[in-house]
């Protein structure tokens, strides 16, 4: 068991929307997972029982998520770094164009190339 921080109860607050005006003098006291465990060893009624294997059902699927979340945010990540590497990719091509056109536009004249006559 810990007890939540401020910034904790504030979430936790706004999450499960209880009013604002019923003050606590203290944090409230949390069960970790292993809490929950020991807990459900302590309690013998099958009430009790059926409870903390729901919990515990909760926390493995909040695991879950949280690796799900992280690889996704991983996932990101590499593709911004690919996109960011696409603008400036872009912009060479653009360039490049720009100095085809200008070569087009401006053609140098061509040395004429075999049998020269004298005069």
């Amino acid at each position: 068991m810990f007890e939540l921080t401020q910034e904790e109860f504030s979430y936790l607050r706004s999450q499960f929307v209880t009013s604002s005006w019923g003050g606590t003098r203290y944090m409230p006291m949390v069960f970790t997972e292993q809490g929950v465990a020991m807990l459900s060893s302590v309690l013998r009624s099958k009430q009790a029982i059926k409870v903390n294997i729901q919990i515990m059902r909760l926390f493995t699927k909040l695991r879950e998520m949280l690796v799900d979340n992280i690889s996704l945010k991983l996932e990101i990540e590499e593709i911004k770094k690919k996109l960011g590497n696409q603008d400036k990719n872009i912009e060479l091509v653009f360039n490049y164009l720009d100095e085809l056109i200008e070569k087009n536009e401006n053609p140098k004249p061509r040395k004429q190339i075999g049998f020269k006559r004298m005069q």
